[in-house]
């Protein structure tokens, strides 16, 4: 952080009463932040401001404390305000560099970087701008290149979650496709097995030969042979011719 505390005891610009108010809550808090007594110097500043309101050295060493307590986003409004309170370049590229910090804390690379290029502009030859600039820029790139990773690397795995997808379907396919052919052949072989068993099914009927037909046949066996036998007896009962006796 850039220390400008000790401003506050040089800068004599509130009446003799108020001042001497001002000056006792501010020296005292500025006291108290030097023992790292953040949270009572806090206190001490905010009594000061509400004092003298318009009192920039009371705003702008409020925004330290709440900064060394690690409550950027606070203070960063309090150094925007104590902007408001001067006219100074000194003081206002001081405020933009101490924002140009909070938001280097919070890790908003980008907008810390915003705000020392405008601490720059008021303050060129700031070195300690300069230095936090740069540091900013290369946190930046970092961040950038992590982003990219990121980004790529969540594209990756939705490239696989997509492929492994597209591979358990096509392999349930396959099953689906598997088992429905192993159902149609199951299916032509039962077929097969139906036709080839009704088939001897018919080659037994066609050689079996039924009761009513067998009896027919016997019937005609036993007609044909008592024909046959009176044929001979008719034969037997003629008496043969034999030559005349000369």
């Amino acid at each position: 952080m850039k220390k400008i505390i000790a401003s506050a005891f040089i800068l004599t610009t509130c009446s003799m009463v108020t001042a001497q108010n001002l000056r006792g809550l501010v020296n005292d808090g500025v006291d108290m932040y030097k023992k790292q007594k953040f949270t009572d110097s806090e206190v001490n500043f905010k009594k000061g401001i509400e004092k003298e309101p318009n009192n920039f050295q009371a705003q702008f060493n409020l925004g330290d404390a709440q900064y060394k307590q690690q409550r950027y986003d606070e203070a960063i409004k309090t150094f925007q305000q104590a902007i408001t309170k001067t006219k100074d370049k000194d003081q206002i590229a001081s405020s933009f560099h101490n924002i140009g910090n909070s938001y280097l804390k919070s890790q908003k690379y980008q907008e810390s970087i915003d705000t020392y290029k405008k601490a720059l502009r008021l303050n060129p030859d700031d070195e300690e701008t300069k230095y936090n600039l740069s540091y900013a820029l290369k946190m930046l790139q970092q961040q950038q290149n992590q982003d990219k990773n990121k980004d790529k690397n969540q594209d990756q795995n939705k490239d696989n979650k997509e492929q492994n997808k597209n591979d358990q379907q096509n392999q349930d396919k396959n099953k689906d496709e598997q088992k429905k052919n192993q159902d149609q052949q199951a299916k032509q072989d039962n077929t097969k097995q139906d036709q080839k068993e009704k088939q001897e099914q018919g080659k037994q009927d066609k050689n079996k030969m039924s009761k009513q037909e067998a009896q027919r046949i016997l019937n005609a066996l036993k007609n044909n042979e008592l024909d046959l036998q009176k044929k001979l007896r008719k034969y037997e009962g003629k008496r043969v011719a034999t030559e005349k006796d000369w």
